[in-house]
C-alpha cells in the first residue's frame, strides 16, 4: 500500500522568517490581536499571543478561552483584524 503524499510546506528565506518573528513579538508586547495564516490549516487563526516558546519552537495563541499551541515554521502570514 502506497503512503499518501502531503504537500511540503513551502520555504521561506531569513528575511521572511525574521519578519514574521518581529510582528509576533511585537504583537505579544502589546497586547494585539492578530490573524495567522497558517500552513496546512484551512481557516485563519485569530487571537492573542499568550507566549512563545524558544525550545519546542511553538507560539502559543489563546482564542475563546483555549490556547493553541502552532509551530512557528508552519505561520506563512501574520495579519491584524479588519474589524
Amino acid at each position: 500500500m502506497a503512503k499518501a503524499k502531503v504537500a511540503k510546506r513551502p520555504t521561506r528565506d531569513e528575511f521572511v522568517l525574521e519578519e514574521i518573528g518581529n510582528q509576533l513579538t511585537e504583537a505579544k508586547q502589546e497586547g494585539s490581536e492578530i490573524v495567522l495564516t497558517v500552513w496546512g490549516v484551512a481557516d485563519p487563526v485569530r487571537g492573542l499571543i499568550v507566549g512563545m516558546d524558544s525550545r519546542t519552537g511553538k507560539v502559543h495563541v489563546e482564542r475563546n478561552g483555549e490556547t493553541v499551541k502552532i509551530p512557528f515554521m508552519d505561520i506563512m502570514q501574520v495579519n491584524y483584524p479588519k474589524d
